[in-house]
């Protein structure tokens, strides 16, 4: 069964990813409708009911758009990957400041990235330039999938509706 659920505003634009029983509260409160759902049937003694896979909130709920998003671990992983942004290394991750805070770095999105724990140690607190490594993507803020879903397999039954947010 799964443990994500995709969240969608009642115009079907998607504003979070919740657990499984989140979403089923949800259903059962009547707060939302599933839009689409697994092979999986869930019973009770009165209910019985496709599992959810996607959900859409019968009410409309205002996400405020001027406010930069903040930034997580779990996002900052998503944008870059789940790689190292010096080697390119999957294991032992850590989040990196390309300017270290000790030299005037601040915590922005543009200067954060995914970092291996050797990489990040050699590193220190030099600029990467400084010790002959090269980021291999840019940092910038993640795009409203890397930021929701921050998974790196996102369900088929999902790609819909991040395809129409991103158009």
């Amino acid at each position: 069964m799964p443990r994500k659920v995709l969240v969608l505003n009642a115009t079907y634009e998607p504003i979070n990813v919740c657990s499984f029983k989140r979403a089923l509260v949800l259903v059962l409160k009547e707060k939302a409708e599933v839009v689409a759902s697994g092979p999986h049937t869930l019973r009770s003694e009165r209910f019985c009911f496709d599992s959810p896979l996607v959900v859409r909130l019968k009410y409309y709920v205002k996400v405020p758009r001027g406010e930069r998003r903040r930034i997580s671990r779990r996002a900052v992983l998503a944008r870059d990957g789940y790689s190292c942004q010096y080697c390119g290394s999957t294991r032992h991750l850590t989040m990196d400041h390309v300017v270290p805070r000790s030299r005037g770095g601040d915590t922005s999105w543009e200067n954060i990235v995914t970092s291996c724990a050797p990489c990040n140690l050699r590193k220190g607190s030099k600029l990467p330039h400084e010790i002959g490594m090269v980021l291999q993507t840019k940092p910038k803020p993640p795009s409203l999938t890397d930021f929701l879903v921050a998974s790196p397999i996102i369900p088929e039954s999902w790609q819909p509706y991040l395809e129409q947010a991103v158009a």
